[in-house]
């Protein structure tokens, strides 16, 4: 099966600090959905990061698509959603801003204008399309930041923390584009366990830099003393789920 994302001892420290990644290896095939779950400071982000090249590991080694990593350089196929929105939105408008990626792949003024109108409609915000960024809300903020990296149309979609700050109908409506999204390598970092278990079939777990466990997504978040172990809790579904199977009184 075709490797999407390859990492192979893969170590990362900030300066005076702790190893925020220490000799992780991992791989995603193509297509797959991947929830990166921890607690907070687990290095989710800091893994993205590298993924993105924006940062260069200390050591091992990073694959997208087959191509090793290199920081600094650009990679129109992999899109990154940032948890704070604030680092992402740079235009005066919400279409500007949603037409910034495609206008950089060299699309022609149509075709840009139509990816706009399409994404746009996909994520519910045609009516943002001309309101400034900076004074819409935190959530319509987060759904602008989605919209323009789908715009790009990436192979591998990065998204940290992406149900951050969006009520029940957006986030609903997340859900519902991301299953729809065949053929993408999907990431998700975060800490809404419920929605990693709709979106993604398999988890990573890390905490203190390394990964604790790896596998299908309802199985590592329905082990109550894993969780527990490193600072998280099993969703109320799985909790539910298994009351329902087991009855009040723990017999089949």
């Amino acid at each position: 099966m075709t490797k999407t994302l390859r990492a192979s001892g893969v170590s990362f420290g900030y300066a005076e600090e702790r190893q925020a990644l220490d000799d992780v290896s991992f791989s995603v095939n193509s297509a797959e959905r991947v929830g990166i779950i921890g607690p907070n400071g687990a290095g989710k982000t800091t893994l993205f990061m590298l993924i993105c090249g924006v940062i260069a590991p200390a050591a091992g080694t990073l694959e997208v698509f087959g191509r090793p990593v290199e920081p600094g350089s650009f990679q129109p196929e992999v899109g990154m959603v940032f948890h704070h929105t604030n680092d992402q939105l740079i235009c005066p408008t919400v279409r500007e801003d949603i037409a910034f990626g495609p206008q950089n792949t060299g699309l022609s003024e149509d075709e840009v204008r139509d990816r706009v109108n399409s994404v746009a409609s996909a994520t519910g915000i045609t009516a943002l399309l001309d309101r400034t960024p900076h004074e819409l809300s935190s959530g319509e903020q987060r759904l602008v930041a989605i919209t323009g990296i789908l715009a790009m149309m990436p192979r591998l979609l990065i998204l940290d923390e992406p149900t951050s700050d969006l009520d029940m109908r957006y986030r609903r409506r997340l859900i519902g584009m991301l299953n729809d999204m065949e053929g993408h390598t999907i990431l998700v970092a975060s800490h809404d366990l419920e929605f990693v278990l709709e979106t993604c079939g398999r988890v990573l777990f890390l905490d203190e830099g390394r990964v604790q466990a790896d596998g299908e997504a309802a199985v590592v978040m329905s082990d109550k003393e894993l969780m527990e172990a490193h600072g998280l809790e099993v969703p109320h579904s799985l909790v539910a789920q298994w009351h329902r199977h087991v009855g009040p009184e723990g017999c089949e």
